[in-house]
């Protein structure tokens, strides 16, 4: 009998320890543990914005071109020069049209001593009618010398009223030709920085079918945004909207700004044919046959300093909404509720356990919104839960 119960009590005793062992075993190899990625709920400022890309322009410029053709003889400016109003760009060689105008100045003469003589001939056969009337009057001439003293008279008039004309179409042509002979020297037409020059010296233009642009003078105080957005975009930027850029050699500086104008239509791209003859327009965008519709907005900023120059690209951002010292939260933290833009669910880890909250959400951006209710500072949102576990001695995840 004892030795029965002292076989149980051994028994017993490998179980328990049996399983003491498997239970050690589990919990150091096999237990699985989980654990609470949280990110601490704080304050901060937001701002919802449409982001765009730009290109600055002067706000004011003109391409200044030469009327007249000929050899460029001398350029007086070179880029980057500052220039006033009427100051002396380009002389071109006024050989040919300084010839037009003696040319035309020696016809108007010509035909200015030919009115004289026409004036003395009318003068003279004025005198030779009137004789010829007194005679007539006596009956001492024939009415036929009569007549002809009255039609040279009327000749001489005619010639006269011929010749005025001549004139007026020779002073014309002259005045046409001393525009002509003008336009050998080109003035400038506004104040600015000459940006490019398009001509040499020894340079032979002709503007006989199109004015040949020689160089170009812009107003750099003021600069005019050209952004490009989209057409998902573009009903959200309104004209005053605040906007703000900055540029690829200082993207550490922003330059403020707003709105001034939206064209009405995005900008027209030349079209084309397929290889099976199909005309092939593109949209509004920058790449010919491309579906994505682009408007064009306009915005001018001060250039006090001169740090901003034409054709510098712009990584542009239209404020649509600001916050500022307002609570914040990760909206990939959350997850939006269906049909409600600005609703989410939050878990929060509240006293050791993982609660649900529902988050109102105001202006936000494309990581953060602004908490309206359902979180506070100091809230540990849940970003992820994950699980461990050992198995052979190693942890996997």
């Amino acid at each position: 009998m004892k030795n029965n119960l002292g076989k149980y009590r051994r028994h017993l005793a490998v179980v328990v320890i049996l399983f003491l062992f498997c239970w050690l075993v589990w919990a150091i190899f096999f237990r699985t543990s989980e654990h609470v990625a949280t990110v601490t709920i704080g304050r901060g400022d937001i701002e919802s914005s449409v982001t765009a890309l730009g290109t600055l322009q002067p706000q004011s410029y003109v391409d200044v071109g030469s009327q007249a053709s000929g050899e460029i003889r001398r350029i007086h400016v070179k880029p980057g020069d500052v220039v006033r109003r009427g100051a002396l760009l380009v002389e071109i060689d006024p050989s040919v049209q300084q010839a037009k105008v003696d040319a035309d100045q020696s016809a108007l003469a010509s035909l200015r001593a030919q009115l004289v003589g026409a004036y003395a001939r009318r003068s003279f056969a004025q005198q030779q009618y009137e004789r010829q009337r007194k005679m007539a009057a006596d009956g001492s001439t024939r009415d036929e010398d009569l007549q002809s003293a009255h039609a040279t008279l009327l000749d001489a008039a005619a010639t006269i009223d011929n010749l005025r004309a001549q004139i007026a179409g020779s002073q014309s042509n002259l005045k046409g030709d001393e525009a002509q002979l003008g336009y050998t020297r080109i003035y400038a037409p506004m104040s600015g920085t000459v940006v490019t020059l398009d001509a040499r010296e020894g340079q032979t233009l002709n503007s006989t079918y199109q004015t040949p642009t020689v160089l170009r003078i812009a107003d750099l105080s003021t600069m005019t945004v050209w952004t490009q957005v989209s057409e998902a975009d573009i009903l959200r930027v309104k004209p005053g909207m605040r906007v703000w850029f900055t540029t690829l050699g200082s993207a550490d500086r922003r330059w403020d700004a707003s709105v001034r104008q939206i064209l009405p239509a995005p900008p027209n791209q030349p079209v084309s044919s397929d290889s099976n003859g199909q005309r092939q327009g593109a949209t509004g965008s920058g790449q010919p046959g491309s579906k994505v519709v682009l408007y064009t907005v306009l915005f001018d900023i001060a250039n006090r300093d001169g740090d901003l120059m034409p054709q510098m690209s712009a990584q542009v951002f239209f404020v649509a909404g600001r916050a500022g010292n307002v609570v914040t939260a990760p909206l990939a933290s959350m997850t939006p509720v269906d049909g409600q833009p600005d609703r989410y669910k939050a878990r929060v880890l509240q006293d050791g356990h993982v609660v649900s909250r529902d988050v109102r959400i105001g202006v936000h951006d494309r990581l953060n919104g602004e908490v309206l209710s359902g979180l506070v500072p100091g809230d540990r949102l849940v970003t992820g839960i994950t699980y461990s576990r050992a198995v052979d001695g190693r942890l996997t995840w």
